[in-house]
């Protein structure tokens, strides 16, 4: 059986350990002579080691909880706690959770999870210093992030489900590259790039090679590309938090793969309306939103 073949169907079996599926992905990537592919699947296996650098499925939005306490022994156990409460600058990393861990990690949690919802606790100086404000009072204790074992789950699904769509498509453009000897190229990096910027990461790569099927998107793309490619690269270095990169790059490319005006003002909606609530999105992007404005038509 194929490489190829055997990571399609490791991807399939949920019996099958995640680690084992990405380390036969990591002898792909070596075949293939990809080094981002390389990179994503080294993160995969050993963790990631910073959230600015996480894909977007790893950030989980989440609610977070505590135990409060009052006078005469008046408090609340497990109460919701409104972001409204907290200060601007603290609310998105209190309302996101961010899954560095190996994919092994993630799945072994999944396994272990018992009543579907796992916590992470806040930092203690948060709660110090903001614990008052929150229900008037009564003082917060101790605070978690409630995150549900689904969207662990979801994960761990989403690896398996990339990496099929992935090895599906290398193996249409070249069935043998699975195989291919030492010190040869099987497939050129272009065309291994643009596949796996498509389905691991749906980043905005050669659109001039997409499908038959979207003659009239793959032209506008063509077109624009360039541009989209700089918004992506101003978005990935602006220093946001995570999930408002990630959120701002999901509306980018929904721009970019626009097959009509009507379309991509939707995707230029959604996409205004996030980085205008970020200085550092919007400062990063700033340059390129005459550009985006034009397209409107």
């Amino acid at each position: 059986m194929s490489l190829l073949r055997e990571i399609q169907n490791a991807a399939v079996d949920a019996s099958v350990p995640i680690a084992t599926l990405l380390r036969k992905c990591k002898i792909l990537a070596a075949r293939l002579g990809n080094d981002q592919f390389k990179a994503w699947i080294d993160s995969e296996l050993s963790g990631y080691s910073s959230e600015e650098n996480l894909p977007a499925y790893r950030i989980v939005r989440v609610n977070s909880k505590g135990h409060f306490s009052g006078p005469f022994q008046s408090g609340l156990r497990n109460a919701d706690i409104p972001m409204t409460c907290m200060p601007e600058k603290l609310r998105d990393n209190l309302s996101y959770t961010y899954l560095t861990s190996a994919a092994a990690a993630l799945e072994d949690i999944i396994e272990r999870c018992e009543g579907g919802v796992l916590s992470e606790p806040w930092n203690p100086d948060i709660v110090a210093h903001f614990g008052g404000e929150i229900y008037e009072g009564i003082a917060c204790m101790q605070a978690w992030k409630v995150i549900p074992i689904s969207a662990v789950v979801s994960a761990v699904d989403t690896i398996r489900t990339r990496v099929l769509n992935f090895a599906l498509e290398i193996e249409e453009a070249a069935p043998a590259a699975g195989e291919a000897p030492p010190n040869t190229i099987p497939l050129p990096q272009d065309r291994v790039q643009q596949i796996f910027n498509t389905n691991i990461y749906g980043t905005v790569q050669n659109l001039a090679n997409a499908s038959p099927g979207a003659t009239q998107n793959a032209t506008y793309n063509e077109q624009n590309s360039e541009l989209f490619r700089s918004v992506l690269e101003a978005l990935s270095t602006s220093g946001a938090p995570a999930p408002v990169v990630a959120s701002a790059m999901a509306s980018a490319n929904e721009m970019a793969q626009a097959s009509t005006k009507s379309s991509f003002k939707d995707g230029y909606i959604k996409f205004m309306s996030v980085v205008s609530d970020h200085v550092q999105v919007l400062s990063a992007v700033a340059p390129f939103i005459p550009q985006l404005t034009g397209l409107l038509g």
